[in-house]
């Protein structure tokens, strides 16, 4: 069996293909669980994301991980093999845990994969169709991911405007988990800024939106993990105070917040500090707040060039974190490699032992018979070393023909190692 890595992503197909061959949970784990009653590939895991589907197998060829992919999900295998792309073995290995990583993901970095590459596990995992060989490099992958998360810089730099607002109050705020946010407008930016404050551990989010049904969506996203409260539009000037960190997107032609009421809002929170960010264009909250003592506004532009300075970071980073995962990689084929050997050489010592506690035996009838010692022995070690030696010696000769200069050098060494070794115990004794 060799391990295989095939699939498609944002790099090799666009988005309608991807859409075509994207798994959810549930038809995955039916089909799964199908497959772990199959003699052919039975021992997988599916990574399907939005930016990415991935089978990753122990199989006997590509070609099967090819027809599995493109017959369960409708598409012809001629149509899906321009534009998948496969690896095997270490470059198989290498490219998980790059996925793992966030070394492969469309925002470099980015560390919700590694949480949907361990789900894919789990539900296979639950669904019989992960041998322990697969799980140990599934486990290898998790570990070459933290260790480019702890050891490199690749996720320390925010890439996201989400991601970059909560970094901000981060470094703003001592205490995350006193925080009260106040999202200006539900839309798609404010739920992810949102999503990001929830998974800091944030106090509160207020929620104001013109439109309650959309504030209502998003708070059932976020209430699972954070205290939410939905305050009407009307009410906004009298729910400032409120809010240690606002982030506004509201699309308005006009401003939504002004000077006024951020000035009073302050003297209603006894001046303690405020930041708001403001990632409308047209700007929703009125500049001049940023004199305000205690005020930090930040725009779009603002977050914007962070963004891209911390990018370029990242890509740095990224060049120390593809060397450490190509050497963590040789490092579990490595090992596999010393565990398949591992087994065999215990065959073949066991193998050895029978050849020799066969020929005592008979050296011992013969003995008890009443044939010379001497001879007996002599014939003994004769036919001993004959049947140990067996084997070397076709290794050798197979070396020779199959053009092996260095396999042939490797196996002469290490006899000529032996035969030193045999000859310095024979003076030493």
């Amino acid at each position: 069996m060799t391990f295989f890595a095939l699939g498609v992503n944002h790099h090799t197909a666009t988005v309608e293909l991807r859409e075509r061959i994207a798994f959810n949970a549930t038809r995955l784990s039916e089909l799964l669980l199908v497959q772990s009653k199959q003699d052919v590939l039975s021992d997988l895991v599916v990574v399907s994301t939005c930016n990415r589907t991935e089978v990753y197998a122990n199989a006997d060829s590509a070609q099967v991980l090819l027809e599995w992919l493109a017959n369960t999900n409708g598409v012809a295998v001629s149509e899906l093999s321009n534009h998948v792309y496969c690896h095997e073995d270490i470059q198989a290995v290498s490219h998980l845990m790059r996925v793992a990583s966030g070394l492969d993901s469309l925002m470099l970095g980015e560390p919700q994969i590694l949480g949907q590459v361990k789900s894919a596990l789990s539900l296979a995992k639950t669904q019989g169709t992960v041998s322990s060989s697969l799980n140990r490099i599934f486990d290898y992958a998790f570990y070459a991911a933290k260790r480019v998360r702890s050891e490199t810089a690749v996720g320390s730099h925010a890439v996201s405007m989400g991601y970059a607002v909560a970094q901000l109050a981060h470094q703003v705020f001592s205490h995350p988990e006193k925080l009260v946010v106040l999202m200006m407008a539900a839309g798609e930016m404010n739920s992810l800024v949102a999503k990001h404050m929830a998974d800091m551990g944030v106090a509160k989010i207020l929620i104001c939106n013109r439109g309650v049904e959309r504030a209502q969506l998003l708070a059932a996203e976020l209430e699972s993990s954070v205290d939410v409260e939905i305050i009407p539009f009307s009410d906004l000037e009298k729910n400032l105070h409120r809010a240690d960190v606002i982030s506004s997107c509201t699309g308005s032609l006009h401003q939504v917040i002004e000077f006024n009421a951020v000035k009073a809002a302050l003297k209603r929170r006894r001046y303690q500090q405020m930041l708001l960010v403001d990632l409308a264009v047209p700007r929703d909250i009125d500049p001049k707040v940023d004199v305000l003592d205690g005020v930090y506004l930040y725009g779009v532009d603002d977050l914007q060039t962070v963004i891209d300075e911390n990018l370029a970071q990242r890509r740095q980073a990224a060049v120390e974190a593809e060397v450490m995962v190509n050497q963590l990689a040789m490092q579990l084929v490595s090992h596999q490699k010393l565990r398949h050997a591992g087994g065999v050489i215990g065959a073949y010592r066991d193998a050895g032992h029978h050849i020799q506690q066969k020929e005592l035996a008979l050296a011992l009838q013969q003995i008890e018979s009443g044939e010379d010692v001497t001879e007996v022995m002599q014939n003994f070690a004769h036919r001993l070393t004959n049947k140990l030696m067996h084997p070397t010696s076709i290794l050798l000769r197979e070396a020779v023909k199959e053009d092996e200069p260095e396999y042939f050098e490797w196996l002469k060494t290490h006899l000529q190692q032996i035969l030193r070794d045999g000859r310095s115990n024979k003076h030493s004794n």
